[in-house]
């Protein structure tokens, strides 16, 4: 069967099971719209305010699904634009396709209309990228780039294709997709018996789980063998749902705004089994001093993980859900009573704690997980909400949790939200966003109200870039440097400007009966709350130090 290029592009994604694609038009892809436009009954194009925005919305929907996220943008600075979005998905591992037009094959090189060299840009920030050139290629490239996306640790592929190749002709033959094999070869059996020997060993082990147990769906097998080895678990912000934040077990995430106890833990224990993660810096604080008393198992699908930041003393390379598999077959029922209540009294003894009588982050979103019961997805922007999103909101399930964890993307978390509504409709979506991160993509307020995707934001408003002036306040002598944000702009009329319900709160009480308001209505909506300048996140670990120098705000009145 003769196809053009753009027709092929469809029926490769229709092959592909994709359903949605977040995009914006331009010349070099005129051909393909044009094809969508015939096809938009079996494949939803939501059209977004900026391609950055679709490049986000296409993460949210990859992590919120496990499925490929698929974006869509014309060439030159159309291109450019999704290279944040890009780069978000590579650092936090997210399978996402970006699909762009390029100048026709005679035109590249020569500093054509909106040409630009997108495959050399993102080479560093991709898993893989492709031009295509040739009409006859395109199908199997495009089939490549899904299954590189999604194979073993995933990550985007940028597809760039001149728009030649959208017009030209050639047999096309449909092509059931292979199934995407977990990665199994690498699993040895002489490490599985190791590891477990290691753990026989151990007196007082503690797991610490990261992103790859939520990539590679293996809560069910991670719960057992939490219990089969009685252990507490922590968890980095990526790992956030692996694990059920309300097991009396979890003691919290780990890192710069870890809490005490999984700080303490970590450094007392004496076998850490890290699951999926990848020890950022942010989780190490001084590696010199990091975990000093524990030998080191690390678990990870990507060997170039291993030994990366942390030397281990043993590992296990291959897909997490069935290197748990394994192992949980060869252990026994294990019991460390001393060493767990030891942890359980440290989770007593060192809660999150934040100022009661005003309104603040904590307090609205502990209020949100009340009313929703922990069953909603949440996606953040970068900054104090961000850390208080992962503090106080108690993530039961994996997939609940989108944030910009590698990269700290300001402006990630709206599209990151409606990608995820569009992937699942039935359930509650919120972002959580600081004002300077809403600032940075606010536009897309405007995507949402178009489709009537009833998402809801909720503003952190304190007037100022809060995180940064954390630090300034902690560890530059209060010097604020550019970042107050006390100016005339009201979030309020702008989202009623952009078709969105809106809300403004300044105290305690309005947060509740705003919140179920919000639910019940199903429409968008942003919710500007008003909380003070200086609030802080606790408890914290200064830049360069141990993790077991976490210190909160009454340490640091004494």
């Amino acid at each position: 069967m003769q196809l053009t290029g753009s027709e092929i592009l469809v029926e490769c994604l229709k092959e592909q099971g994709v359903d949605t694609i977040f995009g914006y038009p331009g010349g070099a892809v005129l051909n393909i719209y044009d094809e969508l436009y015939k096809h938009k009954k079996e494949i939803r194009h939501i059209l977004t305010s900026h391609e950055q925005g679709a490049s986000h919305a296409a993460d949210g929907y990859a992590r919120a699904t496990g499925k490929v996220g698929v974006c869509l943008a014309t060439s030159g600075p159309g291109a450019t634009n999704l290279v944040t979005g890009i780069a978000t998905a590579y650092m936090d591992s997210v399978p996402m396709v970006a699909i762009t037009g390029n100048v026709t094959v005679p035109l590249l090189g020569k500093d054509s209309f909106q040409e630009v060299d997108i495959a050399g840009i993102t080479m560093p920030i991709t898993k893989h990228n492709f031009i295509v050139k040739d009409v006859t290629k395109l199908a199997d490239t495009l089939r490549r780039a899904f299954k590189i996306a999604n194979t073993g640790r995933p990550g985007p592929v940028l597809l760039d294709i001149t728009k030649d190749v959208t017009a030209a002709k050639t047999e096309y033959t449909k092509v059931v997709p292979e199934k995407i094999e977990r990665v199994a070869d690498t699993i040895k059996e002489e490490d599985l018996v190791t590891a477990v020997e290691m753990i026989n060993h151990a007196s007082k082990p503690m797991v610490f789980v990261g992103g790859g147990a939520v990539i590679s769906e293996a809560s069910e097998e991670l719960e057992q063998f939490v219990d089969l080895i009685d252990a507490p678990v922590c968890d980095t912000l990526m790992g956030k749902g692996a694990y059920s934040g309300e097991h009396e077990q979890y003691t919290g995430m780990l890192g710069m705004h870890g809490t005490k106890t999984s700080n303490l833990a970590v450094t007392q224990c004496d076998l850490l089994i890290t699951v999926g993660a990848r020890f950022s810096d942010r989780v190490t604080g001084n590696i010199a001093k990091f975990a000093p008393n524990a030998k080191v198992l690390q678990i990870d699908v990507d060997p170039a993980e291993i030994n990366k930041n942390v030397i281990t003393d043993h590992c296990v390379v291959g897909d997490i859900k069935m290197v748990l598999e394994r192992i949980n077959k060869k252990l026994t029922q294990h019991n460390h009573k001393e060493w767990m209540e030891h942890v359980l009294d440290m989770k007593q003894q060192y809660p999150l704690t934040y100022q009661k009588d005003v309104l603040t982050g904590p307090y609205i979103i502990e209020k949100l997980y009340e009313i929703t019961n922990g069953d909603a997805i949440i996606t953040t922007e970068v900054g104090q909400h961000q850390m208080w999103a992962a503090q106080y909101f108690k993530y039961k399930k994996p997939r609940t949790f989108l944030t910009s964890g590698g990269l700290g993307t300001m402006g990630y978390g709206l599209g990151a939200c409606i990608g995820a509504k569009v992937a699942h409709p039935e359930k509650v979506v919120v972002n959580m966003a600081g004002d300077g991160c809403f600032r940075m993509n606010m536009n897309e307020v405007a995507t949402a109200t178009r489709y009537n995707i009833p998402i809801i934001e909720i503003i952190f408003n304190n007037h100022v870039l809060g995180m940064v002036r954390q630090w300034q306040t902690l560890f530059y002598g209060e010097r604020y440097s550019y970042t107050v944000l006390n100016d005339a702009v009201d979030f309020v009329k702008l989202a009623e400007a952009m078709g969105a319900k809106a809300y403004r709160i300044t105290k305690k009480e309005e947060v509740e009966p705003v919140l179920k308001e919000a639910i019940a209505l199903n429409i968008p909506v942003v919710i500007d709350c008003q909380i003070q300048s200086d609030d802080k996140v606790w408890p914290m670990v200064a830049p360069g130090a141990a993790i077991d120098e976490v210190f909160s705000e009454e340490d640091l009145k004494k």
